[in-house]
Parts: C-alpha cells; sequence; structure tokens
C-alpha cells in the first residue's frame, strides 16, 4: 500500500528528506567548480594555464551534456514507478559518480585513465542530475498546500544554496589551515571525501521518504513510450521552458560555481576574499529565494518573471564592469549580491512556473529535460564560456554578456508561454 504525505510538521520533514540529494548534487558540483585550478594541474596538465583550465572546464560542461538524456531516461521511470523510487535511484547514480571522482588518482600516476574516469564520473553525476531536480520540484509541488506551490518549490533551490554555503565554509577553513601548496597536492580532495561521507545519511532520509497524494491517485501511469510520444508532441512547451530556465541556471553558475575562480584569476583577490564572498552569496541565495517563490504566490508568477529579466538584461553587464574596474573584496560582494537578488527572485517564480505548463502525465521528465537543456546549453558551460569570453574580447566584464543573452531568451520565452497558456493554466500561471 502507498503511503501520502501527512499534514503538518511531517510536510516540512519531507521538504528536508527530498531536498537532501539535491545538497549533495551541488556540493559536488561546486567544488569542482571552485577547484577547477587544482584539478587542472592534477588531472589536466598543459603546456599553459588556460589550455589546462579549459580543458576542466570543459569536462564540467560535459555533465551537463548528459542531462537531457538523464531528464528523458530517468524523468520518464520517476513519473512511472513514483517519486519516491525514482529519487532514491538518481541519489545512487549520483553517489557512485562522486565516490569515483574522488578515489582517481592523478594523471602522473595513471596517465590518460585520470582524466577518462574523472569524465566518466561526471557524466554519471550529470545523467542523475538531468531528473534528480525535476523530481524534487515536482515532489515539492504535489505536496504543497493550496496558495503556496511557489514557497514550497522554492525549497528545491534552497537546498542547493546550502551547499554553497557547507562548502564555501570547508573551503575556507582548509585555506586557513593548510599551505597552498598542501591544498594543490591532496588538501582539495577532503571536500569531496566529506560529500562521500553524507551519502549514507542522505540514502537514509531519501528511504523514509512517501509517495505524494497526487501521484498515489493516478490510475493511468504512462510507459517509456507514452512519455517520449508526449514530450514529442508538446517540444514547443519542453524548448520554450528551457529558454525560461536559462537565466536561472547562468546567474547560478555565474555568482556560485565560477565566482571563486572569476575573484582569484581575474580579480586577483585572495582565496579567503572569493570564498567569503560565494558563502555571503550563498546565504544571500537562502533568503530570496522563498520570498520570490512566496512573491509570486501572490503577485503571480508572470509579472516577476519579466521583472527580473528586464532587471538583469539591464544591470548585469554594467554592474561587472564596475567590477573589473575598481576590483575589492567589497565591490566583489555587492555586484554578486544584487545578482543574488535577480536570481532568487526569478528563480523563485520559475521554478512553479515550469511544473505548471508541463502535462501532467510527463511532469517530471517534461521539467527534466527543460531544465536539463537550459543548463546544458546555457549554466553548465558559463565558466567555460565565461574564460573564454574574457580571453577572446580582452574585456574582463565578458561574463555579463553571456547573462544578458540568458535574461534576453528567457524574457522571450515568459512573454510566449504565457500569451500561448490556455485557460485552464492562466489562474496559476498569471
Amino acid at each position: 500500500m502507498t503511503a501520502s504525505i501527512p499534514r503538518g510538521r511531517s510536510r516540512a520533514s519531507a521538504i528536508f528528506r527530498v531536498t537532501s540529494g539535491n545538497f549533495l548534487e551541488q556540493f559536488d558540483f561546486f567544488l569542482f567548480g571552485f577547484y577547477a585550478t587544482q584539478i587542472a594541474a592534477v588531472f589536466f596538465p598543459a603546456s599553459s594555464e588556460f589550455a589546462s583550465l579549459m580543458m576542466t572546464f570543459a569536462v564540467f560542461g560535459a555533465g551537463f551534456l548528459m542531462r537531457p538524456l538523464g531528464a528523458v531516461v530517468l524523468g520518464a521511470y520517476i513519473d512511472d514507478v513514483g517519486r519516491r523510487k525514482g529519487l532514491i535511484v538518481t541519489l545512487s547514480i549520483m553517489a557512485s559518480g562522486t565516490i569515483l571522482i574522488v578515489l582517481v588518482p592523478g594523471y602522473e600516476t595513471i596517465g590518460l585513465f585520470a582524466p577518462a574516469l574523472v569524465l566518466i564520473g561526471r557524466l554519471l553525476q550529470g545523467f542523475s542530475a538531468g531528473a534528480e531536480m525535476g523530481g524534487v520540484s515536482v515532489y515539492l509541488s504535489e505536496i504543497a498546500t493550496p496558495g503556496n506551490k511557489g514557497f514550497f518549490t522554492s525549497w528545491q533551490s534552497a537546498s542547493q544554496q546550502v551547499a554553497i554555503i557547507v562548502a564555501a565554509a570547508l573551503g575556507y577553513g582548509l585555506n586557513q589551515w593548510l599551505a597552498p601548496s598542501e591544498i594543490a597536492d591532496w588538501g582539495w580532495r577532503i571536500p569531496f571525501f566529506v560529500g562521500c561521507m553524507i551519502v549514507p545519511f542522505i540514502f537514509f532520509l531519501r528511504r523514509n521518504l512517501e509517495e505524494t497524494e497526487e501521484f498515489a491517485a493516478r490510475k493511468h501511469r504512462p510507459s517509456m513510450g507514452d512519455v517520449f510520444r508526449t514530450l514529442a508532441q508538446n517540444w514547443v512547451i519542453v524548448f520554450a521552458g528551457m529558454m525560461m530556465v536559462a537565466l536561472t541556471t547562468t546567474a547560478f553558475y555565474l555568482i556560485t560555481v565560477y565566482a571563486p575562480t572569476f575573484g582569484k584569476t581575474v580579480l586577483h583577490l585572495s582565496t579567503s576574499d572569493a570564498l567569503l564572498v560565494t558563502l555571503l552569496v550563498g546565504v544571500s541565495n537562502f533568503f530570496w529565494l522563498p520570498i520570490g517563490g512566496a512573491l509570486s504566490d501572490r503577485i503571480g508568477r508572470r509579472p516577476l518573471l519579466i521583472a527580473m529579466a528586464l532587471l538583469a538584461l539591464a544591470t548585469t553587464y554594467p554592474a561587472l564592469s564596475y567590477l573589473v574596474q575598481a576590483p575589492s573584496f567589497i565591490n566583489m560582494l555587492l555586484v554578486l549580491l544584487w545578482l543574488s537578488f535577480i536570481y532568487g527572485l526569478y528563480n523563485g517564480a520559475m521554478i512553479p512556473a515550469l511544473t505548471e505548463i508541463m502535462p501532467v502525465e510527463v511532469r517530471v521528465a517534461g521539467f527534466s529535460l527543460a531544465y536539463s537543456l537550459a543548463t546544458a546549453v546555457f549554466g553548465g558551460f558559463t565558466p567555460a564560456m565565461s574564460t573564454f569570453l574574457i580571453q577572446y574580447t580582452g574585456d574582463k566584464a565578458a561574463p555579463g554578456y553571456w547573462m544578458s543573452f540568458a535574461a534576453l531568451c528567457a524574457l522571450c520565452a515568459t512573454l510566449y508561454l504565457y500569451r500561448r497558456a490556455s485557460g485552464r493554466l492562466q489562474p496559476a500561471l498569471s
């Protein structure tokens, strides 16, 4: 017999249990981005630091190319067997990739096997993450109390910010306790080991997760073929959803995953300063995301999405230009906190909107595919694209072009989706 989500305090427990896997995913992704220079030296040695870093960010981005495949395959699986069972499977795959990356010896020890195994680990992580975020978001939307879907689903992204805070704090501590040579040699692996150590605890939490009432009440469960056909029939919605997600995923990876590297290599700030800024940005994100979700419940998704997209389009490049002209800890903090405000309010409205526009029978697969495509095309390659644009243009604020382009895509997609929305969706989407 399938259990259902009870009311009251148990609902908060369900939020904690389901978002725990999101924590692990983002924890490892952030660490890979922050320790990119150390990973580059250990696994991807090259003739120049730029070439080595680009290879590292390419492998980082390759994991995102697996997300669409994971979104369709694992998303369809979750739509078939249920949210609880499916999310345990995604966690298992994700943990396998993480453990593999942690245990791989360096290039000097095993040669080309080292970067190959790191790539396999990233591909496993990406395949799992393709459905993890969608599964969690849909689960939260299905247990939400009436009129609070935006607030409930915002905790999916909020859990990621906790991962950023913890990872940044660990990195900051290591930077205080170990010499730079020790961190480059072996110290960078410590936070990854911490991630592996919490895997059994997250498995315990997920194992006791209960199925949602909405899914348990469904009489028809689509087969894999049904899911593929429905997705194909609704490809316009999936594509527009991908464009709407573009701003969220680009902004997030710019102000968190890429920010420490940007602070160290472009602004020439200390490692401690770059990590402290990232930690505070994670706190800011955690604060604004639930506000964005709750605000979208009150005033509607559409006005918040449009306002934040316009704000990002108008201010991102000027803000980064100001920062590179006057690089300092305070200025980096102020600029990234501003971008955090835009990201938090936009994402708080975008997540519930994306769950609402997808056909209910393929809600996880459709959400996951749209989000994964956006991450693969925009967000996942933000570190690599930012590094390339700075090198190619000579403009240290060039990452602002990339985020502005994502904001334009999101704005156009939002206007399109709300114009074509059927009367059935209008009350939720307006």
